[in-house]
């Protein structure tokens, strides 16, 4: 399964969207990032992993899972690019394709040189709402079919099966 490693906080920082609810709410910015994400994620069949730098924060990395997401925030003196650089090595082999979304150009640099391909944060965008507009679509293809599920029977058959239907023959 491929692998979609998301610099978190370079998204926030493009995407209009999020930018603007970084400014308010940093934890909700955060929290749309991911549920874009597992909607991204069920839809192209890869696996995402978020990360967010905590680059001044103390301690050790952390992990948690969301909505089968894998988010990690580094460890203390650890950035994100370090991280995904590390991740990059981690997933990258002969059966699995590894994409790092950031629009950082030297990260972009660096791991290209480690073989994984790049999304910029424009790319992703332009592709969530690709996807979004799919979804939709095959939701309106759904509705239009369920309402047109039943066999369309002439009216002879359909009175020889009220007639089963209140016991007579």
């Amino acid at each position: 399964m491929d692998v979609l490693l998301v610099d978190g906080y370079n998204i926030i920082g493009d995407w209009d969207e999020l930018k603007a609810l970084r400014e308010t709410d940093l934890d909700q910015a955060r929290q749309l990032l991911i549920e874009k994400m597992a909607e991204y994620q069920s839809y192209r069949g890869m696996r995402v992993i978020v990360v967010y730098d905590a680059y001044d924060v103390k301690g050790p990395e952390s992990k948690n899972t969301q909505y089968n997401i894998e988010i990690i925030y580094t460890k203390e003196k650890e950035t994100a690019d370090q991280c995904i650089e590390r991740l990059v090595k981690k997933y990258k082999n002969v059966k699995t394709k590894v994409y790092v979304a950031t629009s950082d150009f030297a990260e972009q640099r660096t791991i290209f040189q480690q073989g994984a391909y790049r999304k910029s944060a424009r790319e992703l965008a332009i592709e969530m709402d690709q996807i979004e507009k799919e979804i939709s679509d095959d939701l309106k293809s759904f509705e239009s079919k369920k309402q047109t599920r039943s066999l369309p029977l002439n009216q002879e058959i359909l009175a020889h099966f009220e007639k089963m239907r209140r016991g007579r023959r």
